[in-house]
């Protein structure tokens, strides 16, 4: 399984509004994607700013590449959420899960 991430940045007056549109999918019909897993969404009150990041589970790179093309590592931001963030990551970092620890009500990776 393959961990997707990404930073983007909104000053606290643009947070709520962001996040709401991050709901209910990071991206617009990303569950359906082929070889899409699931995602988290964090946030987090970070001096002036409000930091929010985004964990997407891809079962392979290649179903990354199926969805955001060759340059996959390139961040996807719908242009209507780009107005909300003061700042962002151009690029998407990519990690293999190499384990995961579950308890509770917390879903499978």
């Amino acid at each position: 399984m393959i961990a997707r991430v990404w930073h983007g940045y909104t000053k606290p007056e643009h947070a709520d509004a962001y996040e709401a549109l991050l709901k209910p999918e990071l991206l617009p019909g990303i569950s359906k994607a082929k070889g899409y897993q699931g995602s988290y969404l964090l946030r987090s009150a970070v001096g002036d700013e409000v930091e929010f990041i985004t964990v997407m589970l891809w079962d392979s790179i290649d179903s990354i590449r199926a969805v955001a093309g060759p340059d996959y590592e390139t961040a996807i931001i719908p242009e209507e959420r780009r107005k909300c963030l003061s700042r962002h990551d151009a690029k998407s970092v990519h990690y293999e899960v190499a384990a995961t620890n579950q308890r509770g009500h917390f879903p499978a990776l």
